[in-house]
């Protein structure tokens, strides 16, 4: 295995250590566009343990982050039912960057720049443990996935679609 290269501090893992949150740090070679399939190559860990932070908008354009397993899509309509809304639909990049604070493809749940409400599929909660991003391209940490609920206030969905 390559020898680990040094990732500075994001808003994220500097949150997750004020909070004194227990983190793997895993970075690896981001490909413009390859998404989980790529981390979960370059990580050697199952597609369904690597978590994609989406960055969403009600009818309201009020923001909110959806957690969902990376071989998965999200039902936006399913998704808009249980939270309860009339319409979920994804941001512009430029928006949703203005939002979390972060890059497209690098945007963690942890740290955002607005505070938004976050949603988890449900069956993300029952790993042992997730890879999300750490708040940068080509940069997951592992975690414990209860922390997005301790910490986060994550409320569980069930809102998979297969891919």
């Amino acid at each position: 295995m390559a020898k680990k290269e040094h990732v500075s501090a994001t808003q994220a893992t500097q949150l997750l250590r004020k909070q004194k949150i227990e983190f793997s740090e895993h970075p690896y070679a981001y490909e413009e566009h390859g998404g989980t399939a790529v981390s979960a190559r370059e990580l050697g860990v199952d597609e369904h343990h690597v978590v994609k932070t989406l960055v969403m908008q009600d009818e309201a354009a009020k923001p909110l982050i959806v957690l969902m397993h990376g071989d998965r899509k999200v039902s936006t309509k399913n998704l808009a039912r249980q939270i309860p809304c009339k319409l979920v639909e994804p941001c512009k990049p430029e928006i949703a960057q203005k939002h979390s604070g972060y890059l497209v493809g690098g945007t963690s749940p942890f740290g955002t720049k607005k505070i938004m409400p976050v949603y988890v599929e449900r069956s993300i909660l029952e790993l042992s443990k997730i890879y999300i991003n750490g708040g940068q391209r080509g940069y997951l940490i592992g975690i414990a996935p209860e922390v997005l609920v301790t910490l986060l206030h994550a409320r569980a969905v069930d809102c998979a679609l297969d891919e």
